[in-house]
């Protein structure tokens, strides 16, 4: 693959929360395994089965599930604790539910192939069961740039906190170019996202809210 086109597949899958930070920085080692788990679900619906590239990965986060139900639904907090979020809102009010849209952002840098543009994200709740499970799609669009994602989150209850499984499938014509690179890409975005969902919980569970 060329080094323009490689640039361009990076610049792609800059969803939130990938960080510029992580470009070229090597795939996580869950990546090697991330077509072979069975995929997780909310309300009987998963991610895309077609997507080539796809990622699953999860956490035990030491803090009561209320509290990790609190900090990743809250999303007009995400930048609080998310740096590559630059801005959430939600599109409707109220507790978060099936239904519930919200958009939100997150840059991304100039290189050969693209200028530095901001990428948005439209999320629309497809399914949800409190404290248990969400599942969101939409579309990531910037200049010259649009991915298709879908992501399912589920949280268990366990001895020692929260069983917290994460799994995302991207499509389009930028990341469909190179599944290895794109791949790599989103297992980092969402294991930089588990990290810091796990971080603010287990503050807010020893210190209160910020």
């Amino acid at each position: 693959m060329s080094g323009i086109r490689s640039n361009r597949i990076r610049a792609a899958l800059i969803t939130a929360p990938l960080v510029a930070a992580l470009l070229g920085a090597a795939a996580p080692a869950g990546a090697a395994t991330a077509h072979r788990a069975a995929s997780l679900t909310c309300r009987g619906e998963g991610v895309d089965p077609g997507a080539q590239v796809r990622y699953r990965t999860e956490a035990v986060i030491h803090a009561p599930l209320r509290t990790v139900w609190e900090v990743q639904t809250d999303v007009a907090d995400w930048p609080s604790w998310q740096p590559p979020v630059e801005t959430a809102r939600r599109l409707d009010d109220g507790p978060l539910r099936a239904g519930s849209a919200f958009r939100w952002t997150t840059p991304v840098p100039p290189n050969p192939a693209t200028p530095a543009t901001e990428l948005v994200i439209t999320s629309t709740v497809e399914q949800l069961r409190p404290g248990s499970c969400i599942r969101w799609t939409g579309p990531a669009v910037g200049e010259g740039l649009h991915i298709d994602g879908v992501h399912v989150w589920t949280f268990t209850r366990v001895e020692d906190g929260v069983l917290v499984r994460t799994e995302e499938t991207h499509t389009g014509p930028q990341v469909d170019a190179d599944v290895p690179v794109a791949t790599a890409l989103l297992g980092q975005g969402l294991e930089a996202w588990l990290a810091n969902l796990k971080a603010a919980a287990e503050a807010r569970a020893q210190h209160g809210p910020c």
